[in-house]
Protein backbone atom coordinates (compact mmCIF):
# COMPACT_ATOMS: atom_id res chain seq x y z
CA UNK A 1 0.00 0.00 0.00
CA UNK A 2 1.22 3.48 -0.87
CA UNK A 3 3.08 5.33 1.88
CA UNK A 4 1.06 8.16 3.41
CA UNK A 5 1.63 10.89 5.95
CA UNK A 6 -0.84 10.43 8.80
CA UNK A 7 -2.00 13.03 11.29
CA UNK A 8 -4.12 11.56 14.06
CA UNK A 9 -6.49 12.94 16.71
CA UNK A 10 -6.66 16.51 15.46
CA UNK A 11 -9.36 18.60 17.16
CA UNK A 12 -11.90 20.42 15.02
CA UNK A 13 -13.54 21.89 18.13
CA UNK A 14 -10.76 22.91 20.55
CA UNK A 15 -11.28 21.81 24.15
CA UNK A 16 -9.30 20.95 27.26
CA UNK A 17 -8.90 18.08 27.60
CA UNK A 18 -9.37 17.27 23.89
CA UNK A 19 -12.64 15.50 23.06
CA UNK A 20 -12.02 12.40 20.94
CA UNK A 21 -15.59 12.63 19.63
CA UNK A 22 -14.77 16.00 18.08
CA UNK A 23 -11.49 15.08 16.43
CA UNK A 24 -10.38 13.76 13.05
CA UNK A 25 -7.57 11.89 11.32
CA UNK A 26 -6.10 12.88 7.98
CA UNK A 27 -4.14 10.84 5.43
CA UNK A 28 -1.92 12.61 2.92
CA UNK A 29 -0.50 10.71 -0.08
CA UNK A 30 2.81 11.63 -1.63
CA UNK A 31 2.45 14.00 -4.62
CA UNK A 32 2.19 12.13 -7.92
CA UNK A 33 3.05 14.95 -10.31
CA UNK A 34 5.31 17.96 -10.49
CA UNK A 35 2.50 20.51 -10.63
CA UNK A 36 1.87 22.73 -7.65
CA UNK A 37 -1.85 21.99 -7.74
CA UNK A 38 -2.98 20.72 -4.35
CA UNK A 39 -5.29 17.68 -4.36
CA UNK A 40 -8.95 17.75 -3.37
CA UNK A 41 -10.02 16.61 0.10
CA UNK A 42 -12.19 13.52 0.55
CA UNK A 43 -14.08 13.39 3.84
CA UNK A 44 -15.45 9.99 4.89
CA UNK A 45 -18.14 10.17 7.59
CA UNK A 46 -18.67 6.84 9.34
CA UNK A 47 -21.99 5.19 10.09
CA UNK A 48 -22.97 3.11 13.10
CA UNK A 49 -26.66 3.88 13.74
CA UNK A 50 -25.80 7.23 15.36
CA UNK A 51 -24.42 5.30 18.36
CA UNK A 52 -21.25 3.40 17.46
CA UNK A 53 -18.03 3.18 15.42
CA UNK A 54 -14.89 5.29 15.48
CA UNK A 55 -12.74 7.00 12.87
CA UNK A 56 -9.94 4.48 13.48
CA UNK A 57 -12.28 1.69 12.34
CA UNK A 58 -11.93 3.17 8.84
CA UNK A 59 -8.20 3.82 8.67
CA UNK A 60 -7.82 1.02 6.11
CA UNK A 61 -10.54 2.48 3.92
CA UNK A 62 -8.94 5.92 4.17
CA UNK A 63 -5.59 4.46 3.08
CA UNK A 64 -7.19 2.71 0.10
CA UNK A 65 -9.10 5.82 -0.98
CA UNK A 66 -6.01 8.02 -0.71
CA UNK A 67 -3.88 5.49 -2.60
CA UNK A 68 -6.45 5.00 -5.37
CA UNK A 69 -7.23 8.67 -5.97
CA UNK A 70 -4.04 10.43 -4.89
CA UNK A 71 -6.28 12.77 -2.89
CA UNK A 72 -6.11 13.64 0.80
CA UNK A 73 -8.62 11.79 3.00
CA UNK A 74 -10.01 12.94 6.35
CA UNK A 75 -12.13 10.85 8.73
CA UNK A 76 -13.88 12.62 11.65
CA UNK A 77 -15.52 11.39 14.79
CA UNK A 78 -18.71 12.93 16.14
CA UNK A 79 -20.74 12.63 19.33
CA UNK A 80 -22.72 9.40 19.58
CA UNK A 81 -26.08 8.64 21.16
CA UNK A 82 -25.66 6.57 24.34
CA UNK A 83 -27.00 3.03 24.19
CA UNK A 84 -28.81 3.70 27.47
CA UNK A 85 -30.17 7.17 26.79
CA UNK A 86 -31.69 9.45 29.45
CA UNK A 87 -32.73 13.08 29.36
CA UNK A 88 -29.46 13.94 31.11
CA UNK A 89 -27.07 12.20 28.73
CA UNK A 90 -29.04 12.24 25.48
CA UNK A 91 -27.26 13.06 22.22
CA UNK A 92 -30.03 13.41 19.67
CA UNK A 93 -30.47 14.64 16.13
CA UNK A 94 -29.30 17.18 15.05
CA UNK A 95 -26.40 16.99 17.55
CA UNK A 96 -24.44 14.42 15.53
CA UNK A 97 -24.88 16.39 12.31
CA UNK A 98 -23.96 19.64 14.07
CA UNK A 99 -20.57 18.12 14.87
CA UNK A 100 -20.09 17.07 11.25
CA UNK A 101 -21.04 20.56 10.10
CA UNK A 102 -18.46 22.03 12.50
CA UNK A 103 -15.87 19.63 11.09
CA UNK A 104 -16.66 20.55 7.49
CA UNK A 105 -16.53 24.26 8.25
CA UNK A 106 -13.21 23.70 10.01
CA UNK A 107 -11.52 21.94 7.09
CA UNK A 108 -12.54 24.72 4.67
CA UNK A 109 -10.42 27.20 6.65
CA UNK A 110 -7.80 25.03 8.38
CA UNK A 111 -4.19 25.99 7.69
CA UNK A 112 -3.17 22.32 7.70
CA UNK A 113 -0.87 20.23 9.90
CA UNK A 114 1.98 22.32 11.27
CA UNK A 115 0.46 25.32 9.47
CA UNK A 116 1.12 23.86 6.01
CA UNK A 117 -1.83 23.36 3.66
CA UNK A 118 -1.98 19.84 2.17
CA UNK A 119 -5.22 19.99 0.14
CA UNK A 120 -7.33 22.33 -1.94
CA UNK A 121 -10.06 23.52 0.42
CA UNK A 122 -12.15 24.64 -2.58
CA UNK A 123 -12.55 21.01 -3.69
CA UNK A 124 -14.32 18.91 -1.07
CA UNK A 125 -15.76 15.45 -1.79
CA UNK A 126 -17.95 14.00 0.97
CA UNK A 127 -18.82 10.35 1.57
CA UNK A 128 -21.57 9.38 3.99
CA UNK A 129 -22.25 5.75 4.93
CA UNK A 130 -25.48 4.52 6.53
CA UNK A 131 -26.64 7.07 9.15
CA UNK A 132 -24.07 9.64 8.04
CA UNK A 133 -25.79 9.79 4.64
CA UNK A 134 -28.72 11.20 6.63
CA UNK A 135 -26.40 13.68 8.36
CA UNK A 136 -24.92 14.99 5.13
CA UNK A 137 -28.37 15.26 3.56
CA UNK A 138 -29.60 17.16 6.62
CA UNK A 139 -26.81 19.68 6.10
CA UNK A 140 -26.92 20.08 2.32
CA UNK A 141 -30.71 19.99 2.01
CA UNK A 142 -32.97 22.52 3.65
CA UNK A 143 -35.50 21.60 6.30
CA UNK A 144 -39.07 22.47 5.30
CA UNK A 145 -40.29 22.30 8.91
CA UNK A 146 -38.89 23.76 12.11
CA UNK A 147 -35.58 25.54 12.62
CA UNK A 148 -32.82 25.24 10.03
CA UNK A 149 -30.06 24.58 12.57
CA UNK A 150 -27.73 22.88 10.09
CA UNK A 151 -27.28 25.65 7.54
CA UNK A 152 -23.79 25.51 6.03
CA UNK A 153 -21.85 28.64 5.20
CA UNK A 154 -21.79 29.94 1.66
CA UNK A 155 -18.09 29.03 1.52
CA UNK A 156 -18.77 25.40 2.45
CA UNK A 157 -21.58 25.15 -0.10
CA UNK A 158 -19.31 26.56 -2.78
CA UNK A 159 -16.36 24.33 -1.86
CA UNK A 160 -18.30 21.06 -1.77
CA UNK A 161 -18.24 19.53 -5.24
CA UNK A 162 -19.60 16.01 -4.70
CA UNK A 163 -21.53 13.99 -2.13
CA UNK A 164 -21.53 10.19 -2.25
CA UNK A 165 -23.95 8.33 -0.02
CA UNK A 166 -23.86 4.56 0.47
CA UNK A 167 -26.35 2.25 2.22
CA UNK A 168 -28.05 5.39 3.49
CA UNK A 169 -30.94 5.99 5.85
CA UNK A 170 -33.12 8.79 4.49
CA UNK A 171 -36.82 8.18 5.24
CA UNK A 172 -37.07 6.97 8.82
CA UNK A 173 -40.78 6.10 8.76
CA UNK A 174 -40.17 4.03 5.63
CA UNK A 175 -37.22 2.34 7.34
CA UNK A 176 -39.37 1.42 10.33
CA UNK A 177 -42.04 -0.04 8.08
CA UNK A 178 -39.41 -2.52 6.87
CA UNK A 179 -37.51 -2.93 10.15
CA UNK A 180 -39.88 -2.09 13.07
CA UNK A 181 -37.36 -3.35 15.67
CA UNK A 182 -35.01 -0.50 14.73
CA UNK A 183 -37.21 1.97 16.61
CA UNK A 184 -36.28 0.57 20.02
CA UNK A 185 -32.81 -0.51 18.87
CA UNK A 186 -31.48 2.91 17.83
CA UNK A 187 -34.01 5.35 16.34
CA UNK A 188 -35.52 6.44 19.66
CA UNK A 189 -32.07 7.02 21.15
CA UNK A 190 -31.04 9.14 18.15
CA UNK A 191 -34.31 11.02 17.54
CA UNK A 192 -36.43 10.60 20.65
CA UNK A 193 -39.81 8.91 20.94
CA UNK A 194 -42.21 10.10 18.25
CA UNK A 195 -45.29 8.78 16.53
CA UNK A 196 -43.77 9.83 13.20
CA UNK A 197 -40.30 10.88 12.08
CA UNK A 198 -41.46 12.69 8.97
CA UNK A 199 -39.88 15.97 10.06
CA UNK A 200 -36.46 14.30 10.28
CA UNK A 201 -36.75 12.43 7.00
CA UNK A 202 -34.47 14.02 4.41
CA UNK A 203 -36.65 12.85 1.52
CA UNK A 204 -38.96 15.69 2.62
CA UNK A 205 -36.23 18.35 2.45
CA UNK A 206 -35.60 20.78 -0.41
CA UNK A 207 -32.29 21.55 -2.11
CA UNK A 208 -30.51 24.67 -0.95
CA UNK A 209 -30.84 27.22 -3.70
CA UNK A 210 -27.32 28.60 -3.22
CA UNK A 211 -25.77 25.93 -5.39
CA UNK A 212 -26.38 23.99 -8.57
CA UNK A 213 -22.88 22.61 -9.14
CA UNK A 214 -23.06 19.90 -6.47
CA UNK A 215 -23.01 16.33 -7.78
CA UNK A 216 -24.70 13.49 -5.89
CA UNK A 217 -24.06 9.75 -6.19
CA UNK A 218 -26.26 7.25 -4.34
CA UNK A 219 -24.81 3.77 -3.89
CA UNK A 220 -26.51 0.66 -2.56
CA UNK A 221 -25.26 -2.91 -2.36
CA UNK A 222 -27.35 -5.85 -3.51
CA UNK A 223 -26.08 -7.73 -0.47
CA UNK A 224 -27.20 -5.22 2.18
CA UNK A 225 -29.67 -6.82 4.61
CA UNK A 226 -29.51 -4.08 7.27
CA UNK A 227 -30.84 -1.18 5.16
CA UNK A 228 -33.05 -2.00 2.19
CA UNK A 229 -32.73 -0.59 -1.29
CA UNK A 230 -36.06 1.20 -0.86
CA UNK A 231 -34.21 3.83 1.18
CA UNK A 232 -31.76 4.65 -1.59
CA UNK A 233 -34.42 4.48 -4.27
CA UNK A 234 -36.62 6.95 -2.36
CA UNK A 235 -33.70 9.36 -1.98
CA UNK A 236 -32.68 8.99 -5.61
CA UNK A 237 -36.21 9.75 -6.81
CA UNK A 238 -36.40 12.75 -4.45
CA UNK A 239 -33.12 14.21 -5.70
CA UNK A 240 -33.95 13.39 -9.31
CA UNK A 241 -36.90 15.79 -9.04
CA UNK A 242 -34.99 18.55 -7.30
CA UNK A 243 -31.27 18.70 -8.18
CA UNK A 244 -29.55 18.87 -11.59
CA UNK A 245 -26.76 16.32 -10.99
CA UNK A 246 -27.62 12.97 -9.40
CA UNK A 247 -26.63 9.41 -10.30
CA UNK A 248 -27.11 6.03 -8.68
CA UNK A 249 -25.35 2.68 -8.68
CA UNK A 250 -27.31 -0.20 -7.16
CA UNK A 251 -25.65 -2.96 -9.23
CA UNK A 252 -21.89 -2.89 -8.66
CA UNK A 253 -21.65 -3.90 -5.00
CA UNK A 254 -22.80 -7.24 -3.59
CA UNK A 255 -21.36 -7.33 -0.06
CA UNK A 256 -23.17 -6.79 3.25
CA UNK A 257 -23.87 -3.33 4.70
CA UNK A 258 -20.49 -2.75 6.37
CA UNK A 259 -18.47 -5.31 4.43
CA UNK A 260 -18.50 -3.12 1.33
CA UNK A 261 -16.09 -0.79 3.13
CA UNK A 262 -13.49 -3.53 3.62
CA UNK A 263 -12.77 -4.41 0.00
CA UNK A 264 -11.62 -2.78 -3.20
CA UNK A 265 -14.88 -2.58 -5.19
CA UNK A 266 -16.29 0.29 -3.10
CA UNK A 267 -13.00 2.19 -3.35
CA UNK A 268 -12.88 1.72 -7.13
CA UNK A 269 -16.51 2.78 -7.55
CA UNK A 270 -16.47 5.93 -5.44
CA UNK A 271 -12.83 6.75 -6.13
CA UNK A 272 -13.32 6.76 -9.89
CA UNK A 273 -16.48 8.85 -9.52
CA UNK A 274 -14.50 11.40 -7.51
CA UNK A 275 -11.61 11.49 -9.98
CA UNK A 276 -14.02 11.93 -12.90
CA UNK A 277 -16.13 14.63 -11.26
CA UNK A 278 -13.58 16.46 -9.12
CA UNK A 279 -10.34 16.24 -11.09
CA UNK A 280 -7.04 17.48 -9.75
CA UNK A 281 -6.84 20.12 -12.46
CA UNK A 282 -9.71 21.83 -14.29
Amino acid sequence: MEALDEYIDLSYIPSQPPNNFQSFDIYVPKPRNTSHEQPPLICFIHGGAWRSEDKLDHAGLAHRLASFTGYVVAVPNYRLSPRESTEDNAIRHPDHAKDILRFLEFVTTWAGPHGTSVYNSNKLCLIGHSCSAHMLSSIFLEATQGEDSLRPSAELLKSTKAIIMSEGIYDIDLLLSSFPAYKAWFIEAAFGRRSTYEEASVTKMDPRMEYHHLRWLIVHSKGDTLVDEAQSEAMYQHLLRSVPHVKRNFEKLIEEHNDILKGVDFVKLVGQYIIDNVPLCI
